[in-house]
């Protein structure tokens, strides 16, 4: 829902005061959108995931298998890290600016196959 014009010039204003007040402040609030959210941890999982590889290999390299597998697990964990924050955006107040439909749920075999049993079950009880 859109605001108002009236609401529109109120929020202005307020910025203007905040900038006037407090410019440190408001330049730190200016950054924290989901780019910058986004970005920063893609950037840390890419390190984590750097980190998990020198650690495979070096525990390849020095024969010490439990140092490979640390390596690996960390490896996965940035992965997983990167992806669901890719899909997910930031947690919190305000984080969801635009109005979103629910989800559209695929259809799985079964809800498939319940469908037709449904259909079949319709024309037959129809005749």
């Amino acid at each position: 829902m859109p605001l108002s014009e009236h609401e529109q010039r109120l929020l202005e204003q307020m910025e203007r005061a905040l900038y006037a007040e407090d410019p440190k402040f408001a330049s730190a609030l200016e950054g924290t959108g989901l780019r910058t959210y986004t970005r920063r941890r893609v950037y840390l999982a890419a390190a984590g995931f750097v980190v998990g590889i020198a650690l495979l290999m070096g525990g390849l390299v020095a024969n010490v298998i439990v140092v490979g597998v640390v390596g690996f697990v960390v490896m996965l964990g940035c992965a997983v890290f990167a992806v669901k924050g890719w899909k997910r955006g930031p947690a919190g107040p305000g984080a969801g600016a635009k109005a979103s439909t629910p989800p559209r749920r695929k259809a799985g075999v079964m809800d498939r196959m319940e469908q037709r049993w449904q259909r079949r079950r319709d024309e037959h009880d129809g005749m």
